[in-house]
């Protein structure tokens, strides 16, 4: 449903999207994540077709948006990280003048207005003017004009940010919900936790390049094959350290306290629960035992370098 190929956009010198080239299949909910000025905003754009490639084409359910623009536009709604409003309208007329831009009308406008305010649980504030509203609610009426003509392709930019931690998680079950409905989205956000929770795939950029893309699981197998496990006993570590270097499959072994031993393991959880099992064989008295995968703020640190343009 989304494709860039071969992406440029140059300003100057200044390589906003360096040759970033992906797919997002139909139903998937794909994160976008980069520091400031990695060229996300610049991608969304030129995929919204307010903004066009120096090179290569980006393309939106099989239309590109160089040469369909307006075929685009009917299959893609975009919320950016800012939205303008109007403060002398309430909610109902702001999402019925956006509803007629795009052509709707009769039965079939209001179907698709009660059907966005009901989702996005805007119909309790039908009447309320804009001004009044909560950063929440407005940020919830951005994506109902982002989906009020039903579009298989949603962009959203920073939909979470400046919002509190109910409102994040709301937001959350809503694009998961339009995803099991089919609808493909792609969001960019700093707080890579949500991400982490709600993606299906992630894409990770810097200095408008691509630098890794992936399940999160996939990113971080790639980033750390190898899980670190912290072992626990009771009595001395010598013979435990001994048994540990011994083994293939395990490394970088060190005493991590007075009675704790952490290593790098290679293999799954599964293969972890037969290593704890061999060391109770073995008569080591263990007291603890736990493991570490990095998170996607572990991997997102390890895979960018910090660098701006």
């Amino acid at each position: 449903m989304i494709e860039l190929r071969r992406l440029h956009r140059f300003f100057g010198r200044t390589k906003a999207v360096n040759d970033v080239s992906f797919e997002v299949p139909r139903g998937t909910v794909f994160g976008y994540i980069g520091p400031n000025g990695a060229g996300k905003t610049t991608s969304m754009r030129i995929l919204a077709s307010l903004e066009l490639p120096t090179y290569g084409d980006a393309y939106v359910d099989g239309f590109s948006v160089i040469n369909d623009p307006d075929r685009v536009r009917r299959r893609l709604g975009f919320m950016p990280d800012y939205f303008g409003t109007y403060a002398d309208v309430n909610v109902e007329e702001y999402l019925d003048f956006f509803a007629r831009s795009y052509g709707l009308v009769g039965r079939e406008r209001h179907q698709r207005l009660q059907y966005v305010m009901s989702f996005t649980g805007l119909d309790v504030l039908k009447e309320k003017p804009i001004r009044a509203l909560s950063k929440g609610m407005k940020q919830r009426l951005c994506l109902g004009r982002a989906m009020v003509h039903d579009p298989a392709v949603l962009i959203l930019d920073e939909p979470a940010n400046g919002l509190d931690p109910r409102a994040r998680i709301e937001l959350r079950e809503m694009i998961r919900e339009l995803a099991a409905r089919g609808t493909t989205v792609l969001v960019s956000s700093h707080i890579l936790t949500e991400l982490a929770e709600m993606c299906d795939r992630v894409a990770i950029l810097e200095r408008g390049q691509l630098l890794a893309m992936g399940t999160v699981a996939e990113i971080q197998k790639e980033q750390q094959p190898r899980r670190e496990v912290n072992v626990g006993v009771v009595g001395p570590l010598t013979p435990l350290l001994e048994w540990l270097s011994s083994r293939t499959d395990i490394a970088d072994v060190k005493v991590a306290g007075q009675q704790q031993v952490r290593f790098a393991h290679q293999g799954e959880q599964e293969s972890e629960v037969q290593l704890l099992r061999e060391l109770v064989q073995a008569g080591f008295p263990i007291s603890e035992f736990s493991s570490h995968t990095r998170s996607l703020e572990d991997v997102f640190l390890a895979v960018t370098k910090g660098l701006v343009q």
